[in-house]
């Protein structure tokens, strides 16, 4: 077997990590604003590092990190096309947090990079927990990942911008994490009210609607994929991949010998694949040349 759930909660030191390599990376000029974000995080003893094998032949490192004292968990990782994608999870406010940095086309006048966040709802199910997640040891660091179960691609359509400074209610974490993206932070009105009747913190719906903008539909908007008009708004998409993340828990039965009893306990991961395809209203067509 190649991982089993520790006991303890010390975090074994990884013989190599992904987070030199970022930082390098992100030092050049382009990603120098977003170096200075990671070098305050948190140390490489805190990271998992796991070499990832995406849908092609593309490997790749993934650094997750779990924080039980928040009870958050990062999940970070640098695609081929140098987009920097971080799935943040908030377990206390049911909130999941997907962030890309994407770099833009210096030869069409973009800028250095874009920034942009996506902001859903989260159901318990879908990650294990942040104190199972710090207690994971690879037994095999230098092994190749790849997920036992495929879950497919979700369309999310984001029809609602978030304002940052009153986003602390949907999570105390947001303002932070997607800092950068000020005019580029997106939910769904189904998340509010998810939000809203779940109970978790204490939140209503006009507490949560103060919080967010509608996106303007004066007249109706094609996709950026169609739009032949660079200055025209449209609907543009990103998709993003989690290659291989911890989706549940896997439990085994044993037999206690003094009294003969079956035992249930923890003896290692389901691991998961998944996309997700965001759409979110861009006003103009420039600003989603890759769609």
């Amino acid at each position: 077997m190649s991982w089993c759930v520790a006991a303890d909660t010390t975090r074994k030191p990884c013989l190599w990590t992904l987070r030199p390599l970022l930082l390098c990376i992100l030092s050049s000029l382009v990603w120098r604003p977003l170096a200075e974000h990671m070098a305050d995080s948190v140390s490489p003893e805190d990271n998992l590092v796991i070499n990832v094998k995406n849908g092609g032949e593309e490997v790749y490192q993934q650094v997750i990190t779990a924080n039980t004292t928040d009870d958050v968990i990062t999940v970070d990782f640098l695609e081929s096309d140098g987009s920097l994608i971080t799935q943040f999870i908030d377990f206390k406010a049911e909130v999941q947090i997907f962030r890309i940095y994407r770099l833009g086309e210096l030869d069409l006048n973009e800028s250095q990079y874009k920034v942009y966040c996506f902001v859903t709802h989260l159901l318990r199910n879908e990650f294990i927990s942040s104190d199972a997640m710090s207690k994971l040891r690879q037994r095999n660091p230098g092994a190749i990942r790849q997920p036992e179960e495929d879950k497919g691609k979700e369309f999310f359509e984001m029809d609602l911008n978030i304002v940052l400074d009153k986003s602390s209610i949907i999570s105390q974490h947001l303002p932070k994490v997607c800092s950068d993206a000020t005019n580029q932070t997106f939910t769904r009105e189904i998340d509010l009210r998810f939000w809203a009747n779940t109970g978790a913190v204490n939140r209503d719906i006009i507490a949560l609607t103060s919080s967010v903008h509608k996106n303007p539909t004066a007249k109706p908007v094609q996709s950026c994929i169609v739009s032949d008009t660079e200055w025209e708004p449209c609907l543009c998409h990103i998709q993003m991949c989690i290659a291989w993340y911890p989706c549940a828990l896997k439990y085994c039965k044993t037999k206690d010998p003094n009294s003969s009893k079956l035992q249930t306990y923890r003896c290692g991961i389901k691991t998961c694949r998944k996309c997700r395809d965001f759409q979110f209203y861009s006003q103009f067509r420039q600003n989603c040349l890759w769609d």
